[in-house]
């Protein structure tokens, strides 16, 4: 295959990521003030790179947080497979003891391995991987496209590393992520390597 180098960012702040509040696959949220101006930095900060394609989730965070780069003409794609997991019931409750206790034993079965496990409603690991590998296949089926800005949610990003570092998505919590972290990740025609990780450099654009 051919060579590629893929740009992979987490969308800018919105008000339930400030309020700590989870979003998931089914709240389409704007981004806030703070989110716009994130999407700004890392405008200023890479604009000069040459993307031939913009991919990015379903979800409006996500088109946001690239608009600038949308609006400079670089051809773009949304892809439902970039879509943050579903937490199914949970979303966009405020978190509670209740709700508190019932994550961290989902985080708990998944790095056991149990990922077929899922909140009521929502999606497992091995549920979002699925998807994602539809979504791979068609990013990396454009061998025109050399260097590609991907726009993509927090525990969707972690997911999608352990595909492409082919490591169990028990791993997951091995990528941290703020808004619009940088994971820059090369693909030398067999591999994947990450360059760049976890960069949020460009956040000291921010006014």
């Amino acid at each position: 295959m051919t060579k590629k180098t893929l740009y992979i960012i987490r969308h800018g702040e919105t008000d339930l990521n400030k309020a700590g509040i989870v979003q998931g696959r089914g709240m389409n949220t704007d981004l806030n003030e703070t989110g716009r101006k994130q999407g700004e930095a890392f405008y200023k900060a890479y604009k000069n790179i040459p993307f031939d394609k913009i991919y990015t989730s379903e979800l409006k965070r996500t088109h946001q947080t690239v608009q600038h780069f949308i609006d400079s003409g670089i051809p773009w794609q949304q892809l439902s497979g970039l879509d943050e997991m579903a937490w199914g019931k949970y979303e966009g409750k405020a978190v509670s003891e209740e709700t508190r206790g019932r994550f961290k034993k989902i985080m708990q079965s998944w790095k056991d391995g149990e990922l077929d496990v899922r909140f009521e409603d929502g999606e497992s690991p091995n549920e979002v991987q699925t998807r994602q590998k539809v979504a791979l296949e068609e990013i990396m089926d454009h061998p025109e496209e050399k260097t590609v800005l991907i726009c993509m949610h927090g525990r969707a990003m972690r997911l999608f590393l352990c595909l492409l570092n082919e490591l169990p998505l028990t791993e997951m919590d091995n990528y941290p992520h703020r808004n619009t972290t940088l994971y820059k990740v090369n693909f030398d025609g067999e591999k994947f390597h990450i360059e760049d990780f976890n960069n949020t450099d460009h956040l000291k654009y921010l006014l």
